[in-house]
């Protein structure tokens, strides 16, 4: 999270769609609720909150999932004992208030799921899940602000492009962008990660808060994937996107011997949340690709004009003028809205030090 990360114009959307999903799992799990109240007349207003919300939600069931419609996962649900519907509520409840997880002293949070059986749990699961995958994905009844509208709602396409004009560097639509986790390439199709992954938390599939365009390297299996951002229920040294956010909490070293980068947080206190997103992340061994890359490139920049020097009898170059060469890189022709920037920033100081600097010299020598 090198970059600041905000909420964007479309999250009131997202809210509301989250209280929706809410609000049908109470109704289902009310001692009242069966299999066969589940229809389009008993979910009107005041059921839900309004005409609009329930005839998208009741058109919503209907949709199909493996070839069956999601009206069957909600009515296994419905069928429920009582006492199973109350298990699954309290889950509903705990895992609703993820941002109580980054207060003082927070509630437990679940880290199992909720007891209600395989069969129950993976209805549960193919229903929440659905509002994200088929929900969002072809519209949601909400505007950005939340309010219930019958046509052209938000989509899955409008978040993901609205984050990104939020959080884009440079405003140049044409110009690179920069992935808020690792600071690195956004790339053309940013992958939405689900901070606590869906799969274990379907309930929080289209959370406004839990919703992150990243790159697909942060997204991959091998880093972020769908790993858990707590400690068995215990967000306490654990960074959030939103709630609990990285940017200025941490910074960059290097250990120059080895052109290798660190993860060093400001505070001391901070650094096992700062090792627990460097593990997720592998951040430190991705930026040390980046810094001995940018390290290589410029020593091949710096030994192709050592030789048109010495096509040209020229003098050769001495260590101010390589001192002077990053220095105008960092101060004039490094951007911090391009991706890298700390990696390459922390590259230039590390060129400058003395040391390095006469080991420049030598490595030019090579060449000849």
């Amino acid at each position: 999270m090198l970059k600041p990360i905000y909420p964007v114009s479309c999250s009131p959307a997202l809210a509301a769609c989250q209280r929706l999903m809410q609000s049908l799992v109470f109704w289902l799990c009310e001692p009242a609720t069966t299999a066969l109240s589940i229809n389009q007349q008993n979910m009107q207003p005041p059921r839900f909150a309004s005409a609009i919300e329930a005839d998208w939600l009741w058109h919503f069931l209907q949709r199909l999932d493996a070839g069956q419609p999601l009206l069957t996962h909600a009515q296994t649900i419905a069928a429920l004992p009582d006492d199973r519907k109350t298990v699954l509520c309290v889950w509903v409840h705990s895992v609703s208030a993820v941002e109580m997880q980054f207060h003082p002293v927070p509630p437990a949070w679940p880290v199992a799921r909720p007891g209600v059986g395989e069969a129950v749990w993976k209805a549960f699961k193919i229903l929440m899940e659905a509002f994200y995958e088929k929900g969002l994905r072809s519209g949601l009844p909400y505007l950005p602000d939340g309010t219930p509208v019958a046509t052209a709602g938000i989509t899955y396409k409008n978040f993901v492009q609205i984050f990104r004009d939020a959080h884009r560097l440079n405003s140049d639509t044409d110009a690179r962008e920069v992935c808020v986790l690792c600071g690195g390439p956004l790339g053309q199709t940013p992958e939405v990660d689900h901070w606590v992954a869906k799969s274990a938390f379907p309930l929080l599939s289209v959370c406004a808060d839990n919703l992150l365009p990243i790159c697909g390297e942060c997204n991959s299996t091998s880093n972020k994937g769908e790993k858990a951002v707590h400690s068995n229920g215990s967000f306490v040294d654990w960074y959030h996107p939103y709630f609990r956010p990285a940017n200025g909490s941490l910074h960059l070293e290097y250990v120059l011997p080895k052109l290798t980068v660190k993860c060093k947080s400001t505070q001391p206190a901070d650094q096992p949340k700062v090792e627990n997103l460097n593990n997720l992340l592998h951040l430190a061994d991705r930026w040390t690709r980046e810094f001995k890359a940018e390290h290589a490139r410029h020593l091949g920049t710096l030994r192709r004009r050592e030789q048109n020097r010495i096509q040209k009898s020229q003098t050769r170059h001495t260590q101010a003028e390589i001192q002077d060469y990053f220095h105008q890189w960092k101060n004039t022709d490094l951007l911090p809205s391009e991706p890298h920037y700390e990696v390459h920033q922390l590259l230039c100081d590390a060129m400058q030090e003395q040391c390095r600097l006469a080991a420049w010299e030598k490595e030019l020598e090579l060449v000849l």
